[in-house]
C-alpha cells in the first residue's frame, strides 16, 4: 500500500492548485500554481466535458441543484454515520448510474473541504472517462492485473479536488478482479487514509452482472438509480433486497420530468430574478 499512499500524498500536495480549474490529465512537475481562472462554460470547452456533467456544464440548472441536495443528504445524515465510500448502481443498464455517479462526485468535490476519488468499477463497459473527456488507455483493470501502478492510472479531472480512476480496457474476468483481496485492500486504503476523502464507485447493474453484489460488501452505503418506466418493480425490489436495505442511502428517480415541471418555473423565478 506504500505506493498508493505516496500517490495520494502527491495529490494532496497538489490540491493547493485545485482552487483554480486545471487542464485534463496529470499535473507535470514543472507546472506552477499560476493558472488562469475559467468560467464553467470555458472549463467545459477546454476540458471537453460531456454535457452530462451538469454540475459543471450547467451549474445553475435544476439538475445541478438536485445533486447539491443529494450531496447534503449524504454528508449530513440524520440517523446514520456519514458514509465515506458510496456505490452507485441500478437494476438494469441504461438507467443513468454513471450520470449520477459522476455528478455526485463532482458536486461533493466542489465543496469547501472534501476530496473525492471517483472509481469506474464497470470493467465490462467503462464510461466515466468519456464524461470527463479523458483518454483512458489504463485504469483499474490494469492496476488490479499488475500492468500499471496506481500512480500511473489515477488522473486529475480538472474539477476541483476530484480524481478519477477510470476502468481502463474492458476486462475478460471483471468479477474475479473486483472480488480479489487486492481490490478490497485498495478500497480500504483510499477510504480510510484521510478524513476528508470520499470514494464514489460506479458499479455494474445488479440484474445482469455479479460485480455489484461483490462491491457492496466494501462500501458504506449505496445509491440506487431507477429510470422511469425502465426496470419492472419486481426487479427493483429484488435488487434492493439482494444489496441489503440497510445499506441503501437513497434512491435517485431518473428521467421523470412531469413531476417537477411546475417546480422549474418557481426555481427560475426565485433564482434568476435580479434583486
Amino acid at each position: 500500500m506504500g505506493k498508493i499512499y505516496d500517490a495520494f500524498e502527491r495529490h494532496r500536495r497538489e490540491s493547493k492548485l485545485d482552487s483554480e480549474p486545471l487542464g485534463v490529465g496529470r499535473i507535470e512537475a514543472g507546472e506552477g500554481p499560476s493558472k488562469p481562472t475559467f468560467s464553467p462554460d470555458e472549463m467545459v470547452r477546454a476540458a471537453k466535458y460531456s454535457p452530462k456533467l451538469v454540475v459543471v456544464s450547467a451549474p445553475d440548472s435544476l439538475d445541478a441543484e438536485n445533486f447539491k441536495i443529494l450531496r447534503s443528504q449524504i454528508m449530513f445524515p440524520k440517523d446514520r454515520k456519514r458514509p465515506k465510500a458510496i456505490m452507485v448502481t441500478s437494476a438494469l443498464p441504461g438507467e443513468g448510474k454513471s450520470f449520477v455517479a459522476s455528478n455526485l462526485a463532482a458536486s461533493i468535490s466542489l465543496g469547501f473541504n472534501e476530496n473525492v476519488i471517483l472509481i469506474d468499477c464497470d470493467l465490462r463497459r467503462p464510461t466515466l472517462h468519456k464524461i470527463f473527456g479523458i483518454s483512458a488507455s489504463q485504469g483499474l483493470h490494469e492496476y488490479l492485473t499488475g500492468q500499471a501502478g496506481f500512480q500511473d492510472v489515477v488522473v486529475k479531472t480538472g474539477v476541483k479536488k476530484l480524481t478519477l480512476l477510470a476502468g481502463g480496457n474492458p476486462s475478460p474476468n471483471p468479477t474475479e478482479l473486483l472480488a480479489s483481496q487486492m481490490m478490497e485492500d485498495f478500497l480500504v486504503e483510499v477510504k480510510e487514509r484521510y478524513e476528508d476523502r470520499y470514494v464514489i464507485v460506479d458499479s455494474t447493474p445488479m440484474q445482469v452482472t455479479a460485480e455489484a453484489n461483490v462491491l457492496s460488501q466494501y462500501v458504506d452505503g449505496i445509491i440506487f438509480v431507477i429510470l422511469a418506466e425502465k426496470a419492472p418493480r419486481e426487479l427493483i425490489q429484488k435488487s434492493i433486497e439482494s444489496l441489503g436495505k440497510e445499506k441503501i442511502l437513497g434512491i435517485v428517480f431518473n428521467g421523470y420530468n412531469q413531476s417537477y415541471r411546475g417546480y422549474k418555473k418557481y426555481y427560475r423565478k426565485y433564482y434568476k430574478t435580479k434583486l
